[in-house]
């Protein structure tokens, strides 16, 4: 009985080494659902301390300037912290992918420009 009982502490134990080691490359298929993403910054101060901030995108004036506001978009930081996990890309790579979606969907092009074919401009 205890063969089996080492057998299988050991079996245990050699598995979650594996899917530890290799968690990088299975993680970003788990659902994680919603609700682990509540607990978002609701400060520019927690907004920098999260990461959400770049020498592009630099939030530091905000908080110098003691900016009342509560910090960034909740849905935009949930959807942007989900492409840098799921793509592993850094903080500016994601904003600028997040950004190509939400023009997608509006239906303008990358350059920022509208695909409406009625759209004239003058230049």
């Amino acid at each position: 009985m205890a063969y089996i009982l080492y057998s299988v502490t050991f079996l245990v134990l050699v598995i979650g080494t594996v899917l530890y080691l290799t968690r990088s490359r299975w993680l970003h298929h788990v659902p994680m659902p919603d609700y682990l993403y509540d607990r978002l910054p609701t400060s520019f101060t927690d907004d920098i301390e999260a990461g959400f901030t770049s020498s592009d995108f630099d939030l530091t004036n905000n908080v110098a300037e003691g900016d009342s506001r509560s910090g960034l978009d909740k849905k935009a930081k949930r959807e942007i912290r989900r492409i840098m996990r799921k793509r592993r890309v850094n903080f500016d790579e994601a904003r600028r992918l997040y950004t190509e979606q939400r023009f997608a969907n509006n239906n303008i092009g990358p350059d920022g420009r509208p695909r409406d074919p009625k759209f004239v401009s003058f230049s």
